[in-house]
């Protein structure tokens, strides 16, 4: 955690900020360590404090060794308050996304004397590029997801209602040591597979369904995020038709992904082939995103991401084909940028699987 200090400090220098209150839980935790549900903490150039209260004081000693606990006993702007009168800090930069106008009202009216300064995505910026010890952690939460398709293909069959099978995979990457799933399951059969974001309803998976299954594991305070689309018997010539498309689209935006490149050049490799092949008003969404301790991170991987990827950025690919009444096809991999290139870390097979 002290690299992380020092490297947002040193953001911090660059924008000329005295003092950065982090309050999001997510940054919270990527700064400290804290997986508690309260505390916000306070960078300056020789300060790192966090504040929590009663029920988390030991907790934060145990998780936050790079920073000085201080316990609130009343509100907890009050005491940051207090302590910035002490460290005569001037003004205070806040996480401008993530404090409600309500918040940052009563921050202001809390601080007297000391200005505020609203501020966007200093930590976020940081956690775009991964270490090594991230991209060890995504890389057991990409083989969880990758366990847990194993086995709910040996599982699924006719018959079975979507909820099921969605409920089925969160048991398995529960069982595999996720803390949970990353977001929710979408399990989508039959015509709602042509539905991008459709979560898993109490619809019977039916023989001639496609089948969309897209999950990922949270593990260790990371996600995985996956998509395979198999089939309940055998396709007919158009259902493996745009089976093939997507599977080819997802293959070469994987192979064009390399440091330098943007998300909008990635996105386009995926999104002119399946243009190409008469189906580009079929695929609305972007190519892919950033992953992380949020299942959707910078950098976008899309017509408007214009960010160059970057050596331990994560993203995923995931080209789709959705066909309204008929069904649709997603096909999703999650991947390291690498000096030279990438690192596919999710593993299941992608060819067209026919589950008899």
């Amino acid at each position: 955690m002290k690299q992380r200090v020092e490297r947002l400090r040193k953001k911090m220098a660059e924008r000329n900020l005295e003092a950065f209150l982090i309050s999001h839980p997510i940054n919270r935790r990527y700064m400290t360590g804290f997986t508690g549900t309260s505390g916000v903490a306070l960078l300056t150039k020789d300060e790192a404090l966090f504040f929590t209260d009663f029920r988390y004081v030991i907790q934060a000693r145990e998780q936050c060794p790079d920073w000085s606990i201080v316990r609130h006993e009343g509100d907890i702007f009050a005491e940051v308050a207090k302590v910035c009168k002490k460290l005569e800090v001037k003004q205070l930069a806040f996480e401008q996304d993530h404090l409600t106008y309500a918040e940052a009202t009563q921050l202001g009216e809390i601080l007297e004397k000391t200005g505020t300064v609203p501020e966007s995505r200093l930590v976020e910026e940081l956690r775009e590029t991964k270490d090594p010890e991230e991209l060890m952690i995504m890389k057991e939460t990409a083989k969880i997801a990758d366990k847990a398709f194993a086995q709910i293909v040996q599982e699924i069959r006719p018959g079975m209602k979507e909820k099921e099978v969605a409920l089925r995979l969160e048991v398995i990457m529960r069982e595999l040591g996720a803390t949970s799933s990353s977001f929710d399951t979408i399990v989508a059969s039959g015509w709602r597979s042509a539905l991008p974001h459709g979560v898993a309803s109490n619809k019977v998976i039916e023989k001639g369904d496609f089948v969309t299954m897209d999950f990922g594991a949270y593990y260790k305070g990371y996600a995985s995020d996956i998509t395979r689309t198999v089939f309940m018997g055998k396709p007919d010539p158009k259902q493996k038709e745009i089976y093939e498309i997507v599977l080819e689209a997802n293959r070469r935006a994987i192979e064009g992904v390399r440091p330098g490149k943007t998300g909008r050049d990635i996105d386009a490799i995926a999104r002119d082939y399946i243009r190409e092949h008469g189906y580009g008003d079929c695929f609305g969404h972007g190519t892919g995103h950033g992953l992380g301790m949020e299942v959707h991170e910078e950098p976008r991987v899309s017509s408007k991401g214009d960010k160059p990827l970057a050596p331990g950025m994560v993203i995923t690919i995931e080209p789709g084909i959705y066909l309204p009444d008929f069904g649709g096809v997603r096909i999703e991999d999650d991947l390291i940028v690498t000096e030279s290139g990438y690192e596919k870390i999710t593993g299941s097979p992608k060819e067209l699987l026919m589950i008899r």
